[in-house]
């Protein structure tokens, strides 16, 4: 049995996540329920129409779902209801909405696109790249968020090989290089950008994505090259390649006289919202 990390799809403007479960897509349903029908509370939609479905024609909705861990609104990850393509077509069918159709396309779409990535590695990357351009990143931080996936993949593998085991572990690893680089771990980083569900790292300016990629690959590069096993060798690694970063980063902010650390959500801004801020700063 194969679990992959979590992703995030979006249909009509809904992020709707999704994890790759023995070799094929499962969904939140949740997720999807939202999308569909737009409930201010679509858990409690989710739990009324299971037991509407049940005393109607006698089928456990529950049934076809399978429960997985999905990251929440807190960053922790929790037990969610999850179907694969083909138990997310039967839900459908009880939920009354005219999105119904358009969703089941969509669902096609994205399960026929992951055959492709298999088959050819590189559709990932360029479907990744084309998202962050819709969302108005530019190519330079784009090539920096794609060098980080990388370098935080090769990190994550040798954590897996070298005696890593559970998800509490490698959160500790990452808290560790994090709070050595950037004098908070990623929650407290969250915080401090003012962020909930959104994924950290894309809410990074370019510096700060630097700086990170510096400190996982010093602690890539000095767990190999001390052949560290097992997690409080992995963890003094953690610390060692986070001081490296955290020490470039405080000769940086020397020189600069500023730090290099923002509290904004990053997202390079057009020519037209520039314009607007700058107006906006005369009125103030």
């Amino acid at each position: 049995m194969k679990t992959t990390p979590t992703q995030l799809s979006v249909f009509e403007g809904q992020h709707i996540r999704k994890i790759w479960h023995n070799n094929e897509w499962y969904f939140s349903v949740i997720d999807v329920v939202a999308g569909l029908t737009e409930s201010v509370d679509a858990k409690d939609y989710w739990y009324r129409l299971k037991k509407r479905e049940l005393g109607s024609s006698g089928i456990e909705l529950s049934t076809f779902c399978r429960q997985l861990k999905l990251p929440s609104a807190d960053g922790k990850k929790y037990e969610t209801d999850c179907a694969n393509t083909e138990a997310l077509f039967r839900i459908i069918q009880s939920i009354p909405s005219p999105k119904a159709e358009p969703f089941k396309l969509w669902l096609a779409k994205v399960g026929y696109e992951r055959v492709q990535e298999i088959e050819n590695p590189e559709l990932a990357q360029q479907r990744m790249k084309e998202t962050y351009r819709a969302k108005g990143y530019s190519d330079s931080w784009i090539e920096k968020r794609v060098r980080g996936i990388a370098i935080r993949d090769e990190l994550t593998d040798q954590w897996k090989n070298r005696g890593a085991q559970t998800e509490r572990e490698f959160a500790i690893l990452t808290a560790e290089i994090s709070k050595a680089t950037f004098n908070m771990n990623p929650t407290e980083y969250k915080n401090f950008k003012g962020l909930k569900r959104e994924n950290l790292r894309d809410h990074m300016d370019d510096m700060e994505l630097i700086l990170t990629m510096l400190g996982e690959a010093t602690t890539s590069r000095l767990t190999k090259e001390r052949d560290s096993q097992q997690f409080p060798e992995l963890k003094k690694d953690a610390r060692d390649g986070g001081d490296v970063a955290g020490a470039t980063r405080r000769d940086i902010e020397h020189k600069l006289g500023k730090s290099v650390v923002s509290n904004e959500n990053f997202l390079e801004k057009t020519e037209e919202q520039k314009k607007i801020g700058h107006h906006e700063k005369k009125l103030l």
